[in-house]
């Protein structure tokens, strides 16, 4: 009994020690502009659905920044998964590809900004097909292309660098053995090589999608954003409310966590097999 407490009260000890140290350094300096106090930040939390600084909800920004972020990232995984497998399954396509993909992988995303406002500016699904005014436009007009680029380029090369490699660190005694028992080229990618790459491509996509996260922030900064938590927390530190902004900055902790997690047991549930070994 004493040790399921000490497990239950561990992991809360630190969290206990930063708001601590939060609110007596906040009633310390007694400037919200510098550090807003830990009840401040509650406050807002605790109303999510009211309106903040003329933006919308909390919930309504996160929402958005979501949609923007799986808009990009699904683009990123539908491009990197077969660009991945086909690069670690056939050699030639691995030397005609894989340096020059290296030369963009150092890339930070944050510098495709110049060009992708030069290409896209602030076009969206909504202008290039011309939907009506109404909700649904409003929703893919918050779409930038410029924004899901940015996206992009965080979840891309992450998952495709994990199916490449994936798919050439599959064991050649497995290839060898479907071989001999007269499986046919198709049958041991589809039943040998796909599934022994599986793990390292759902890899892949938890970091890709952590760090497409994190270029939300980047790509809601760029010009024709007007909602979003990253435009919030740049809006809100304009008007001198801290305390917004470590609320955005709270809510993307919150959401990525909740997103990791949520991969996290998909990957337990799809690879439930590896258990059984």
């Amino acid at each position: 009994m004493p040790s399921r407490l000490t497990s239950l009260i561990l992991p809360l000890v630190v969290p206990a020690l930063f708001l601590w140290g939060w609110e007596t350094t906040a009633v310390r300096v007694a400037n919200d502009i510098i550090l807003p106090r830990l009840g401040d930040v509650l406050a807002v939390l605790a109303h999510p659905l009211e309106p903040i600084i003329g933006m919308g909800s909390l919930v309504a920004n996160v929402g958005i920044s979501l949609a923007r972020v799986l808009f990009g990232y699904l683009a990123a995984v539908a491009l990197a998964i077969p660009l991945g497998i086909l690069m670690g399954y056939f050699a030639p396509a691995h030397r005609l590809l894989n340096n020059f993909l290296s030369l963009f992988r150092p890339i930070p995303p944050l510098a495709w900004t110049p060009l992708m406002l030069a290409w896209f500016g602030i076009t969206s699904p909504a202008t290039v097909f011309n939907m009506e005014i109404g909700p649904t436009y409003i929703f893919f007009n918050n779409l930038k292309f410029s924004m899901a680029f940015i996206i992009f380029i965080g979840g891309f090369f992450p998952v495709l660098t994990s199916s490449v490699q994936g798919v050439r660190s599959v064991r050649r005694v497995l290839v060898e053995s479907s071989m001999v028992l007269g499986a046919s080229r198709l049958d041991i990618f589809r039943k040998v090589i796909l599934p022994a790459a599986s793990p390292s491509i759902l890899t892949g996509m938890r970091i890709g999608l952590g760090v497409a996260w994190m270029c939300l922030i980047s790509a809601e900064m760029l010009p024709g954003s007007m909602s979003g938590v990253g435009y919030l927390i740049t809006h809100a530190y304009t008007v001198g409310r801290q305390d917004i902004v470590i609320t955005g900055m709270v809510s993307i902790g919150v959401m990525g966590a909740l997103m990791d997690q949520g991969f996290r047991l998909c990957e337990r549930r799809m690879l439930f097999w590896r258990g059984m070994s």
